[in-house]
């Protein structure tokens, strides 16, 4: 069930990366319902979709918290 979860995030931070400030909302979201393990995978995962990506670094604030 937890990978769906991830998977079921990773999908919605995909679909609302347009918008920063709606990417950082749903992050922190995402960082009240996963797994302490599922976080560290989410971590790595932002820090690779915002490499190209700079309007979204600072919703990397959010997840180093």
């Amino acid at each position: 069930m937890s990978k769906l979860m991830f998977d079921y995030t990773k999908s919605v931070l995909e679909s609302v990366s347009f918008d920063p400030n709606l990417f950082c909302k749903e992050l922190e979201k995402a960082i009240r319902t996963l797994l302490p393990y599922e976080m560290e995978q989410l971590r790595e995962w932002v820090l690779k979709f915002t490499v190209g990506k700079p309007e979204l670094k600072q919703c990397l604030l959010v997840i180093n918290r």
